[in-house]
């Protein structure tokens, strides 16, 4: 199998050079990434949950996507291709904000990312990739909110970290 490299960064997102996906990881590196918050017609946004063999934050409820570029990947391309990969589906994607934040996670793992936020509206047919996701639904913001003030612990770091600077950014 093929070596995942991360690209690692530094606080203004300039290319500092390259790690393996996991060693980044395990030491808490800055690198690049992005999230993507797909919402319907109706406003609701599409919440995956993680498959539970993920490497880390297996089993929780995140936002629709979010993943790594590739070295030498344009940001909105890998976006798009994670998209596809993951849930089967394409759409049109606007930037939304960047944002730096680390995280400690399970299994030793620490997220440690310039995030780079982008928007969707699609409203056809998903086909997640059991690999990648356990279900996804549209749910409402307001239901979201609701259930992670509850039970936080259903949902991934970053999802709880990012969720209230979505909603200022929609």
């Amino acid at each position: 199998m093929k070596e995942e490299l991360v690209v690692l960064v530094d606080k203004n997102d300039e290319v500092l050079g390259y790690e393996e996906k996991m060693a980044a990881h395990e030491k808490g590196l800055l690198h690049r990434a992005f999230s993507i918050f797909v919402f319907d017609l109706q406003g609701r946004l599409l919440l995956q949950k993680r498959a539970q063999r993920k490497y880390h934050s297996g089993g929780l409820w995140t936002n629709t996507c979010c993943s790594h570029p590739r070295p030498d990947e344009d940001i909105e391309a890998a976006a798009h291709r994670r998209l596809k990969e993951e849930l089967g589906f394409d759409c049109p994607l606007t930037w939304a904000y960047s944002f730096i934040y680390r995280s400690e996670l399970d299994k030793g793992l620490t997220e440690h990312e310039y995030d780079h936020v982008f928007f969707g509206t699609y409203e056809g047919q998903i086909t997640p990739n059991p690999e990648e996701v356990g279900l996804c639904n549209y749910i409402s913001l307001h239901e979201i909110e609701r259930d992670i003030h509850l039970h936080p612990q259903r949902y991934t770091e970053w999802f709880k970290i990012t969720f209230d600077q979505m909603k200022a950014h929609r």
